[in-house]
């Protein structure tokens, strides 16, 4: 099908310097300074510790691409564009999660060429062990993955027998507990389980608490890749399976077809997608060598795992993908 469109500039798409200059801005708080009352590009300098000049170079080259204002020569304010960077601006910071983020996009090359992560060349460790070895790093991913990052989770999941005869729900690799407490909020008959390491896990009370629900929560604070509690009625597997290869989706399933014996389902939210569909890119490729896999692709991963697709069908927000544990023969 040819596109009839205008014709994209090459040069506008692979600019460098406006995401960098933005990077910078948010990594040394320059809105939250102007915001603060700082205007001028020498007092901005003092107060983020930078040099003046190079500093006027980066926040003129941002107002000409319509973030700030610049009047007089010098003097600096915030526009709407420009108050985006007080929050979540700190997510775009260059410390933290927002540089982790941006520098493991210089690995791309190597996750094409091999299908492998390059994270641990750039920080020293898997992206994962970096986490576990830097809990304020950790802290911020959790806080990008929740409410503050991500917004409210959709709750509107509907499965196909529906949610009356269930009683409990597994939230496999649910972070803080966004998606496992919007859930129970909208179900009050739902007892939840919450599965996933002790970091998040031990951030999830607050959002279990202030969403009136910490009363019908448990949670296990552990890995995915180890046996869940078993015996539940339904496990969500909600954007986790994009952040694996292959070999690790196969092993997150076989867990939860292991736990839902005999008559539990298993329903995935991310990482498959229809027959057909164009190959998405996500950044969760390059820091950990994720995939998302074509239905026919997970349905052979699922029965390697011992589950069977029994439903798959876009249900907005969502592309769902129901399995049950392969009946014995």
């Amino acid at each position: 099908m040819s596109n009839t469109g205008p014709a994209a500039d090459l040069w506008t798409l692979s600019d460098l310097c406006t995401p960098w200059c933005i990077r910078v801005a948010a990594t040394l708080r320059i809105a939250e300074h102007i915001d603060a009352g700082i205007t001028d590009v020498g007092a901005l300098a003092v107060a983020s510790s930078c040099k003046a000049d190079s500093l006027h170079s980066v926040l003129s080259y941002l107002v000409a691409k319509g973030v700030f204002l610049e009047a007089p020569p010098g003097q600096f304010a915030l526009n709407e564009t420009a108050r985006s960077l007080l929050s979540p601006g700190s997510f775009l910071s260059l410390d933290g999660i927002g540089g982790r983020m941006t520098h493991a996009w210089s690995t791309l090359l190597d996750y094409v060429r091999t299908g492998e992560p390059g994270y641990r060349s750039i920080f020293g460790l898997p992206f994962w062990d970096d986490l576990s070895a830097h809990p304020d790093v950790a802290a911020e991913f959790d806080t990008l993955m929740s409410y503050a990052g991500h917004g409210t989770p959709d709750a509107t999941l509907e499965i196909t027998d529906g949610w009356e005869r269930v009683r409990t729900v597994v939230d496999v690799g649910g972070g803080t507990g966004a998606m496992l407490a919007e859930l129970l909020r909208r179900r009050p008959h739902l007892h939840g389980v919450l599965v996933d390491l002790p970091g998040p896990v031990a951030r999830a009370a607050e959002n279990f608490e202030a969403a009136g629900v910490a009363g019908r929560v448990t949670t296990a604070a552990q890995s995915f890749f180890d046996p869940i509690p078993a015996g539940a009625d339904v496990y969500v597997v909600r954007k986790v399976l994009n952040d694996w290869p292959d070999r690790d989706t196969v092993a997150i399933l076989r867990r939860c077809a292991e736990a839902a014996r005999p008559a539990g389902i298993v329903v995935v939210l991310g990482g498959v997608v229809p027959d057909g569909t164009p190959r998405p890119i996500g950044i969760e490729m390059v820091l950990l060598g994720g995939k998302t896999n074509s239905l026919s692709e997970f349905s052979e991963l699922a029965r390697e795992a011992g589950l069977d697709v029994v439903t798959a069908e876009d249900r907005p927000p969502y592309f769902v993908v129901e399995c049950r544990p392969t009946a014995p023969r």
